[in-house]
């Protein structure tokens, strides 16, 4: 682990994941993971929250725009990662990566249980949210 990204995490998260089944959790730490490693890898980024939104692991940086993941029992064949449906995040996912994942509105890039994650590409996205302040203004946001 790269010195500079100090990550400051509500001990709360870490009873969601607990909670969540087995399989579940392995898909959404990943996520969690990847979203760790993307904040390592772009130097703007010194400091990262991992927090609970609407009893949601959540993660935010200063200049960038809250992701948010889940699954629920109502679906229980899907996780997603959540993102600020105000932003144009979503709407500019979808214009670069329209076949490559499926969105429900503005809001999220869900995933099946079997699916196989594009990494590089969801990286891409993440980096973007984190960034977003910087990159919002960026005709597909940096992508």
């Amino acid at each position: 682990m790269e010195e500079g990204l100090q990550i400051s995490t509500n001990p709360e998260v870490e009873a969601i994941f607990k909670n969540y089944p087995d399989p579940v959790r392995k898909k959404l730490e990943a996520l969690r993971e990847l979203i760790i490693e993307v904040a390592q890898e772009n130097k703007e980024i010194n400091r990262m929250g991992e927090t609970l939104k609407w009893g949601e692991p959540s993660y935010v940086t200063k200049n960038g725009s809250t992701i948010r993941m889940d699954w629920k029992p109502k679906k229980p064949n899907q996780y997603a990662l959540y993102f600020q449906c105000t932003s144009k995040l979503v709407p500019t996912f979808k214009m670069v990566y329209n076949d490559l994942f499926v969105f429900e509105g503005s809001r999220a890039i869900v995933f099946g249980m079997d699916d196989t994650v594009p990494t590089e590409e969801l990286k891409n996205c993440i980096g973007a949210a984190l960034m977003y302040h910087k990159v919002k203004h960026l005709p597909t946001l940096g992508i």
